[in-house]
């Protein structure tokens, strides 16, 4: 914490004396044009990201779900569809919010799925290292007030929630995720949901609902500066829809029967809009379901009309973000900002597949914890609602797979920008990928570099937002992602892709996602020697990122299980001491009476 202090006292010294030079000019010659952005024309600044959001969930892009507010910010700035993330949170969020790749940044992973093995190596703290300055740090260098509500997820203890990653104001939930409803838990990993404000522990509510909370929230911090006395930059950081997939019954009925046909006419619905909407070419295949999903028509007809309900609630929690949304929108326009602020919207990876209701322990678990899984009140209070894993085959259309997975449906997310700087009604189909957005906001604000600060990864697109032509990346610019295993390289049309066990087999493959991005054709065989070129490739970015190869056997699910075995440890085996205790003491008694019944009269 004290080196980044010193860091970012240095980086504000340096701006304070680059801005000074270019007032009186370099060696003597005439006055140069100031750097910074006038504070007047500087824009507000919100970033909101969503949770396991699929690339075509919202209404920008093909989804069911009614997203009206979001819609409109996307007609009025750009809708990137070649835009890529990380497969899992705390990677993808690492790079949101520093522009370097994730491993450099320190959270290469989450702590759920961390083997024993990659514990304390460098790049798997699990926490944005003190080195690397964050989004909030650089625009408060710049004079911006920086506020933040929603997931953190990049770090535990003290100067490592967001007080101390630059925000000055925040409401932080330091967990994968939390109940909706109430400040509790969601799996057995987690013995609470642990909030914070500001750094220290907070009393939450004992009812609420996410999406308006943490809006609020955010509303409030951002009202307690007078409108145009300081720009501000927000980071909305939702939980929809991260499980448990929970929404306001107003929401999740207006969707009552649209999901009944299911998944598989789901998919087929989604290729269709995908290839109207310029997402899939028209002559592109897209890969079907994996072997071990099931048939819709062979479940019960109570089996179809819970899952049925399941990605109705989906649909509506998706809604519910969107409105609150739309109040925070309301308020800025109220306040004379709504025309001078910036909106970044996005996911963090793709939709989500897991059951954690069937999981082994589960069902004690939630009965001590106030959880059921039943049709009636689906998505409401002490409701553990989940998608699974063929309602995450569908969204993730027209992509193959899901989070976790470096297929395109774990990477390939939606990205809307809209704001000043930003030309309307702008499509951007070019490869971009998440560590772009901090440069890209830095550049739009006007931020001087931080020269003691390591380089960013990303590239800026304010070329491209602003209506300039041409490819973010050129074709010979490689670009890699690795999250437990799961690895894969961009290069131009080009992608090499190696899944890991449970779905994957480790072995690496080729694919054109231009024009094969349900990645159904795989080309190694047929292009050996740019197989060969992108693997070296790869191997340079493992090389200067820092990747630790898994332990032999490495399976993401299994070490999940572990964990959460290994984290309940202490608490189980209390119970078990206390079950043998009470045993022990019941034997006693039964001895002492059995002794007193056999004792002469």
């Amino acid at each position: 914490m004290a080196r980044k202090t010193a860091r970012r006292k240095l980086a504000l010294w340096a701006g304070a004396a680059a801005g000074a030079l270019s007032l009186l000019g370099a060696e003597g010659t005439s006055a140069a044009p100031a750097l910074k952005t006038p504070e007047r024309t500087r824009p507000n600044i919100i970033v909101i990201l969503f949770d396991d959001v699929a690339l075509m969930d919202l209404g920008a892009y093909g989804g069911e779900a009614r997203t009206l507010n979001i819609d409109a910010l996307a007609r009025r700035g750009a809708l990137f569809t070649g835009y890529r993330t990380s497969p899992l949170c705390t990677p993808s969020r690492a790079m949101l919010l520093t522009g370097i790749d994730s491993h450099r940044a320190g959270a290469a992973t989450i702590g759920e799925v961390l083997p024993p093995e990659h514990r304390d190596r460098p790049g798997y703290a699990l926490r944005i290292q003190p080195e690397i300055l964050t989004l909030a740090e650089r625009l408060r260098g710049e004079g911006y007030r920086t506020l933040m509500a929603g997931k953190w997820h990049l770090g535990h203890g003290p100067g490592e929630l967001p007080d101390g990653q630059g925000f000055d104001r925040s409401l932080a939930m330091d967990a994968s995720g939390a109940d909706n409803w109430a400040p509790k838990s969601y799996m057995p990993y987690y013995r609470e949901a642990p909030w914070f404000e500001d750094g220290r522990p907070v009393r939450m509510p004992e009812s609420f609902y996410s999406s308006d909370l943490l809006v609020d929230r955010l509303t409030r911090y951002i009202d307690e500066s007078p409108a145009g006395q300081k720009p501000f930059f927000a980071y909305l950081a939702l939980q929809a829809v991260h499980i448990p997939v929970q929404a306001p019954a107003r929401f999740s009925d207006g969707y009552r029967g649209r999901f009944d046909a299911g998944w598989e006419a789901l998919r087929d619905e989604r290729v269709d809009k995908a290839r109207r909407n310029g997402l899939l070419p028209k002559d592109a295949a897209v890969a079907g379901f994996s072997p071990n999903a099931r048939d819709w028509e062979a479940l019960s007809p109570e089996e179809r009309r819970m899952a049925a309900r399941s990605m109705e609630v989906y649909a509506g929690m998706i809604e519910a973000a969107d409105s609150a949304i739309g109040r925070l929108i309301r308020r800025l326009e109220a306040r004379g900002e709504l025309g001078n602020t910036l909106f970044v919207i996005t996911s963090d990876n793709g939709p989500e597949p897991s059951d954690p209701v069937h999981q082994r322990g589960m069902g004690l678990w939630m009965r001590l914890n106030g959880y059921a899984w039943r049709e009636e009140g689906l998505g409401g209070p002490g409701s553990l609602n989940f998608i699974g894993r063929e309602w995450a085959e569908a969204l993730a259309a027209p992509g193959r797979r899901y989070k976790f997975y470096v297929s395109e449906g774990g990477l390939r997310a939606p990205l809307i920008v809209s704001g000043p700087g930003v030309a309307p009604g702008r499509r951007i189909d070019g490869l971009t990928f998440v560590t772009d957005v901090t440069p890209t906001l830095v550049d739009l604000a006007g931020a001087r570099p931080a020269p003691d600060a390591p380089a960013m990864d990303g590239l800026s697109l304010r070329s491209v937002l602003a209506g300039g032509e041409g490819p973010v990346r050129g074709s010979e610019t490689p670009l890699g992602i690795e999250v437990s295993g799961n690895a894969a390289l961009y290069r131009g049309d080009y992608k090499i892709i190696r899944d890991m066990p449970p779905l994957g087999d480790g072995r690496w493959r080729l694919y054109d996602v231009v024009r094969d991005p349900g990645e159904t054709r795989d080309l190694s065989a047929a292009d050996p020697g740019r197989l060969k070129l992108m693997l070296a490739d790869y191997a340079a970015y493992e090389a200067r990122v820092g990747v630790a190869p898994v332990p032999e056997g490495y399976d993401m699910q299994r070490q999940l299980a572990a964990n959460v075995l290994a984290r309940q440890a202490p608490t189980l085996l209390a119970a078990a001491g206390i079950a043998l205790l009470a045993m022990a003491g019941a034997g006693v008694l039964l001895w002492r009476r059995l002794r007193r019944g056999r004792a002469p009269p």
